[in-house]
């Protein structure tokens, strides 16, 4: 891929490479997600590996929600 541009390429690529914190996979309510754990026993979804199809749409367990967690 070529780019032809006059923007410097930090600022192209800038957010390329995320330094997010460490993801884990757990079952929450009989669906497997990947979530990145928070402070005070909540966690971020990132994404839904394996639930039911309805469960895709479900604005509850959409990419970024934060929801409580504890191990």
């Amino acid at each position: 891929m070529t780019f032809y541009t006059v923007l410097p390429l930090e600022q192209i690529f800038e957010g390329a490479i995320s330094t997010a914190q460490p993801t884990m996979e757990v079952t929450i309510q009989g669906m497997l997600m990947q979530v990145e754990q928070l402070e005070s026993g909540q966690a971020r979804i990132v994404r839904l590996l394996g639930c039911p199809l309805d469960k895709y749409l479900d604005p509850a367990f959409a990419p970024g929600t934060v929801i409580d967690f504890s191990e």
